[in-house]
C-alpha cells in the first residue's frame, strides 16, 4: 500500500505474518535411519528435496536416501553439509551447478554406469527448479540409467499456498530476464496467461519487478512471501500496485522473494457480475467506452479488459 511503515511498525502487524519462535529440535535418532543394507537401493540417481528454510522439513525417506546412497551432488557443498551435520550424515560431496555442469556431469555419469547410487540435491527445496539437474535427469533417460524422485519441501508451491490467489492453474515462471527491456518482454508475454503467476526474485529487483506488473499485467492482486519456514517468515498480500509502493520505500528485504500474482482480474470477477454491470452501465450511457470506464472503477478491473467485454455485449442482437 502506498507510503506504508515498515512491518516491524506495531500498527502494521496484521500485513506481515510472522511464524512463531521454534523450540530447537533434537537431533534425528542415528538408529532410526535405515543402514544401507536395509534400503537395498537401485543403483541410480536420487532427486532428494531439502528443506527451504526450516532444516526439520526434511523426510524420513530423504534421510534414508541419503545415508546410504554413495555421493551426493550438489550445488554448494558448505550449504549441503550443514544440514548432513544437523543429521549427523557424512558423504562425499560433488559440486554441480550452472558455472561447471557441463565438465561435472560427464563424471556423475559415469559415476553412475558404474553402479553408483548418487543424490542430487539443491541448496533449498526441490531440485530441477531453477538449477541445471535437468539436464542430467535427461542424459540419465538417454543412458536408460535409473531415476527416481523423492518429493518434498518448494518454495514455488510455498509461496503460492500462502498468497491466497487461485491456486487451481497457476504458471511457475522461475526468474524473469534481469535486463529492464527483455523483462517488460516477458511480462507482456505473461500477460495472455490466465493462471496465478509464481516468480522469483532478488530483493535489490523486487520493487522495479512489482511496478512493472502492475503496468504491464494490470493492478492484479498478487502476494509477496520471504522467509518462509522461518523464524520471520513474512507473507505480504496486497494490490501490485500497493506492493511496488510499499518495497519502493522499505529497505531491500533480506533473501530472496518468491512473488505470486493472481490471474486476469476479469477472470477472477464473476462473468455473469460483470455483464450485469455493463448491460445497466450501457442502458444509462450511450458511451461505450464512458460505461466501461464506469464498470472497471466499480469493479476494480483493468479498462482495457471491460471495454472488450463492453464492446462485445454492444454489437450482440437483443
Amino acid at each position: 500500500m502506498a507510503g506504508a511503515k515498515k512491518a516491524s511498525d506495531p500498527s502494521q502487524k496484521h500485513e506481515a505474518e510472522t511464524t512463531a519462535q521454534r523450540a530447537p529440535r533434537k537431533p534425528f535418532p542415528a538408529d532410526f535411519i535405515a543402514s544401507p543394507s536395509e534400503t537395498g537401493l537401485t543403483p541410480g540417481l536420487y532427486i532428494v528435496a531439502t528443506p527451504i528454510g526450516n532444516l526439520g522439513d526434511i523426510t524420513i525417506r530423504a534421510l534414508e536416501t541419503l545415508k546410504a546412497v554413495d555421493a551426493i551432488a550438489c550445488e554448494d557443498t558448505r550449504h549441503t553439509i550443514m544440514l548432513l551435520n544437523r543429521y549427523g550424515l557424512h558423504k562425499p560431496l560433488l559440486a554441480y551447478h550452472d558455472h561447471n555442469a557441463d565438465q561435472m556431469r560427464p563424471e556423475i555419469l559415469q559415476r553412475l554406469e558404474a553402479g553408483q547410487r548418487i543424490a542430487l540435491v539443491s541448496d533449498a527445496g526441490s531440485p530441477l527448479i531453477s538449477d541445471p539437474g535437468y539436464k542430467l535427469v535427461r542424459d540419465c533417460a538417454d543412458r536408460e540409467i535409473f531415476v527416481t524422485t523423492l518429493p518434498g519441501a518448494s518454495a514455488a508451491i510455498s509461496a503460492l499456498q500462502l498468497s491466497g490467489l487461485p491456486s487451481d492453474r497457476f504458471l511457475f515462471t522461475g526468474f524473469l530476464p534481469v535486463k529492464a527491456g527483455a523483462r517488460r518482454t516477458a511480462l507482456g508475454d505473461l500477460a495472455k496467461i490466465s493462471a496465478s503467476l509464481v516468480i522469483f526474485e532478488s530483493p535489490r529487483r523486487l520493487a522495479e519487478l512489482l511496478h512493472e506488473a502492475a503496468e504491464i499485467l494490470g493492478n492484479r492482486h498478487g502476494a509477496v512471501a520471504r522467509e518462509m519456514t522461518k523464524i520471520f517468515e513474512e507473507v505480504r498480500r496486497d494490490t501490485l500496485q500497493n506492493l511496488a509502493a510499499y518495497y519502493a520505500e522499505a529497505e531491500p528485504p533480506k533473501g530472496e522473494a518468491v512473488v505470486v500474482i493472481g490471474p486476469p482480474l476479469v477472470q477472477q470477477a464473476s462473468a455473469a457480475d460483470l455483464d450485469t454491470a455493463l448491460k445497466e452501465a450501457l442502458l444509462a450511457n450511450p458511451s461505450v467506452r464512458g460505461a466501461a470506464d464506469e464498470v472497471a472503477a466499480l469493479l476494480d478491473l483493468p479498462r482495457r479488459e471491460v471495454y472488450q467485454r463492453a464492446l462485445a455485449l454492444k454489437d450482440q442482437k437483443p
